[in-house]
């Protein structure tokens, strides 16, 4: 460490900093009951943190020295920009700790994308970490969502299935489908917990909806390599659709994700009118390759 810490400054700051926020900017609900105090309550910022209101609290209060990883979380939770989170770590006396590195963007493997070009007559996506969409192709679209028009930083799996009213109304069996999405995100969380883009993911959707919030603490695991999802499409009706995710062999955690139904069946005509419809679009779209990037330290 290459600065001696000071707690009450330290405190003094986060509650600088939380009055400055735009509740409704950090992806909270609004609500027609008056805030008594400006920007986020101590609560909110514990929970885009991923972190209890108790130890947040007492953070406030110079009562406990914070760790390197819960630095991390709250720069992001309270937008820091370089100058207010390199002044974080100075009053945390952590200087030596803060991350200096970009996290790598998630891009596309080759192979992946050449795969997923190949799949014209059945929806496909492809997954990265934090079952961040990466890429998808126009069937996916048609069945979807218009993927394109998503933000590239919510474009995430997980988050639109919470929030985005279009993809939770395909799924008639929505609770069934968001439990089972919530335990893989927790299966995955297991192999990095300090990751602060998966603590502001948390963060937000714990905030944001009950049904999360109760799912996450459950600590319910599911690899979700393969099972049978209901849709009921606003133009060609019920969909009975088989889905299979399959694993890069590499490092990247990157997944494919297909959806396919029995030949023959409704469904599969179904599909194939989907896919008409996609007619022409050949290539399979994506964020031009790239994912959300965390700010440089």
């Amino acid at each position: 460490m290459s600065s001696h810490p000071d707690p009450r400054a330290l405190g003094a700051f986060l509650r600088a900093r939380r009055t400055q926020l735009d509740p409704q900017q950090c992806g909270l609900p609004t609500t027609d009951s008056p805030r008594r105090v400006p920007g986020l309550r101590r609560e909110e910022v514990a929970a885009l943190a991923a972190i209890s209101v108790d130890y947040y609290t007492r953070l406030e209060q110079g009562r406990v020295r914070a760790s390197t990883p819960v630095l991390t979380t709250l720069a992001r939770a309270l937008r820091l920009d370089q100058d207010q989170e390199r002044y974080l770590y100075e009053l945390a006396g952590r200087t030596d700790d803060r991350p200096h590195r970009r996290r790598p963007v998630q891009r596309i493997r080759p192979a992946m994308r050449r795969l997923l070009g190949q799949l014209v007559h059945t929806p496909a996506l492809v997954l990265g970490k934090h079952l961040d969409i990466l890429a998808w192709n126009p069937t996916a679209t048609a069945l979807y969502t218009d993927f394109a028009a998503v933000p590239a930083h919510h474009r995430n799996y997980l988050r639109l299935m919470f929030t985005d009213p279009t993809v939770r109304d395909l799924h008639t069996q929505w609770a069934h489908d968001a439990r089972d999405a919530v335990a893989a995100l927790r299966m995955e969380a297991a192999t990095d917990p300090t990751d602060p883009e998966l603590a502001r993911l948390v963060g937000e959707l714990t905030i944001q909806d009950a049904d999360f919030r109760t799912w996450w603490a459950e600590h319910r695991v599911n690899s979700a390599t393969y099972g049978t999802k209901h849709y009921r499409h606003p133009l060609v009706g019920d969909l009975t659709l088989d889905c299979d995710t399959w694993a890069a062999g590499d490092a990247s955690g990157q997944r494919l994700m297909v959806l396919t139904a029995e030949p023959g069946s409704p469904s599969h005509d179904a599909l194939r009118i989907l896919t008409s419809w996609t007619a022409g679009q050949t290539e399979p779209d994506s964020a031009r390759h790239t994912s959300r990037e965390a700010p440089a330290g």
